[in-house]
């Protein structure tokens, strides 16, 4: 599967005209941080926020600041 997405296509044309190739955008790159990097850092965050409590000891990133 990789290689698929690895190999270049050939170049599509429609009606004569060259369509251009898909890449990737911003929009892919905030999505990605919406669905993956904000549930990461609330799930981190929880598990740092349950060993403070049950220890005693801020282990978290905000206990640099």
């Amino acid at each position: 599967m990789l290689n698929k997405l690895r190999l270049r296509r050939k170049e599509q044309t429609v009606m004569g005209y060259r369509l251009e190739e898909p890449r990737l955008t911003l929009m892919v790159v905030l999505w990605a941080l919406v669905y993956v990097g904000l549930p990461l850092m609330v799930v981190g965050s929880l598990i740092d926020l349950g060993v403070q409590a049950v220890t005693g000891q801020c282990v978290g990133f905000w206990c640099w600041f």
